[in-house]
């Protein structure tokens, strides 16, 4: 037992568990829509997924001069050199799927890269931004293959579902950087919480998973119940890492937990 929370341990470190969060939310909005979601796709949505991800724990852990403060930074900081050859080895791959995937969604993918480096060129001006960002750009990458493939408008109950899932991304990212609080600030990082404070961060996360539960009333009421119910499980355990602070915020159990909540589709796509 003791090996394999170490093992997906180092598979957060990594990121590797949000690329199968982001690969399986995906699948999810696909199914969601009735629309099919190709191999290949998904592959580069992975790889891409883990670039960005990657490239953003590699320049915060080289912008920190000591040792940093987090294990994940400390990990990217130790490793920086190895990490760096297989990012470039990543996005040479992921070069190389473009040429398999669906025009559409290559489309898709170029004006998401163009917005993801528009982000990384502007981050200096735009940290306490992060949170924020960071949500719409993961929730636009894991719906640009549903969105690029599917036939006819959106209905109002997509629309709502999709909202929820930006909503749920976000409270993810803000109760991350509630936890981070005084790390970031040994590091020198800026987030949403060492600008605005932990009073702030807790009154907008409360707001935020209000919202989601009046969303997750209205849309069952519309009689999408399973998605909804996907998607509010998340947000459960959401509430109770918020809720329980002094139990996750040891050995970052915040984190492990607060990622594998991207996991969750996969029962309604097995069901």
């Amino acid at each position: 037992m003791k090996k394999a929370a170490q093992a997906y341990r180092l598979l957060n470190i990594l990121s590797l568990d949000v690329v199968a969060g982001a690969m399986i939310c995906a699948s999810f909005f696909s199914q969601v829509f009735q629309v099919s979601a190709l191999p290949y796709g998904l592959a580069s949505l992975g790889l891409t997924v883990w670039v960005i991800y990657t490239a953003d724990h590699l320049i915060d852990a080289k912008r920190v001069q000591q040792l940093a403060s987090t294990k994940r930074h400390l990990f990217h900081q130790k490793y920086f050199k190895v990490l760096f050859l297989f990012w470039v080895l990543a996005g040479l791959i992921d070069g190389v799927l473009l040429f398999f995937i669906r025009a559409q969604v290559v489309a898709g993918g170029i004006l998401l890269a163009s917005v993801v480096l528009i982000y990384f060129v502007l981050q200096r001006y735009l940290k306490f931004m992060k949170e924020l960002i960071g949500a719409l750009l993961y929730s636009g990458g894991v719906l640009l293959i549903p969105l690029s493939v599917k036939n006819g408008p959106i209905s109002e109950t997509e629309l709502l579902l999709i909202l929820q899932f930006a909503l749920t991304a976000l409270i993810n990212l803000l109760i991350f950087s509630w936890f981070d609080k005084r790390r970031d600030e040994r590091d020198n990082h800026i987030s949403f919480t060492t600008v605005f404070g932990e009073q702030v961060t807790k009154k907008i996360v409360v707001l935020l998973l209000v919202v989601n539960l009046l969303l997750s009333a209205k849309l069952m009421i519309a009689g999408t119940v399973e998605a909804t119910l996907v998607i509010l499980t998340m947000n459960a355990i959401l509430l109770i890492i918020f809720w329980i602070k002094k139990y996750f915020e040891t050995e970052d159990r915040y984190r492990l937990l607060g990622d594998a909540i991207f996991l969750i589709p996969l029962i309604y796509l097995v069901a």
